[in-house]
């Protein structure tokens, strides 16, 4: 018999959190081991259980899903991620992406979708839910359109330097949009186009960069 899927799941709202818990527990193939009501308290969790599979909201408190994914990078888990958003947001998609986030299901389809996705991707695999199949074809094409372009840090805009400047400080998203006074999904838009225009990839290029060309920023 094959072993069980470990999960963890982190959402800020307890009805729908207890909605999902109930039927990733009703699967003998998965194993619910923590949940978690925030970001922080989901970054704790995973460190603490090494989980197979975590489930995030996009939007938590404290730390947002991009947060908590970003932290665990230099951990070296071996977590997969399936994010949770309620948001058909193709720039929240396409940073998801880039930081190797393999599942990504809209809360409206989740009640289907949850268990498949963390199969899934416990097993190497990508799943994202099927309203949001056209955002592979649109960032295929957008990659495709700069493969020729000599990207530079003139390419961005006086808002994409500011917070590629706040990221060579080490800041999350929620608090350069603190600091900027702007949502948590437009820090995201501007980090994927930021990503986007100087053609950077991996989960760690964009903070790379930024620490490379601190002193060219304002």
């Amino acid at each position: 018999m094959e072993s069980e899927i470990r999960v963890i799941i982190a959402d800020d709202h307890p009805v729908y959190r207890r909605g999902l818990t109930m039927i990733i527990s009703a699967d003998p193939s998965l194993k619910l081991v923590a949940e978690a009501e925030d970001g922080a308290a989901a970054l704790a969790r995973i460190r603490e259980a090494e989980p197979d599979v975590a489930v995030l909201d996009v939007d938590m408190p404290q730390k947002g899903g991009f947060d908590v994914v970003r932290e665990m990078q230099p951990l070296n888990l071996h977590t997969a991620v399936v994010f949770l958003t309620m948001y058909k947001d193709e720039g929240l998609f396409n940073t998801a992406v880039e930081l190797g986030v393999k599942g990504y299901v809209l809360k409206d389809s989740a009640v289907t979708d949850i268990v498949a996705s963390i199969k899934a991707v416990a097993a190497g695999q990508n799943y994202i839910s099927a309203p949001l199949a056209t955002f592979l074809v649109k960032r295929s094409q957008r990659l495709a359109a700069f493969v020729q372009q000599k990207p530079s840090i003139n390419d961005l805009t006086p808002t994409e330097r500011r917070i590629l400047k706040l990221i060579s400080e080490n800041k999350t998203s929620r608090e350069i949009a603190a600091e900027l006074f702007i949502s948590i999904r437009t820090v995201e838009h501007h980090r994927f186009n930021v990503c986007t225009k100087l053609d950077l990839h991996g989960s760690n290029a964009l903070i790379h960069f930024a620490l490379g060309n601190k002193d060219r920023l304002l």
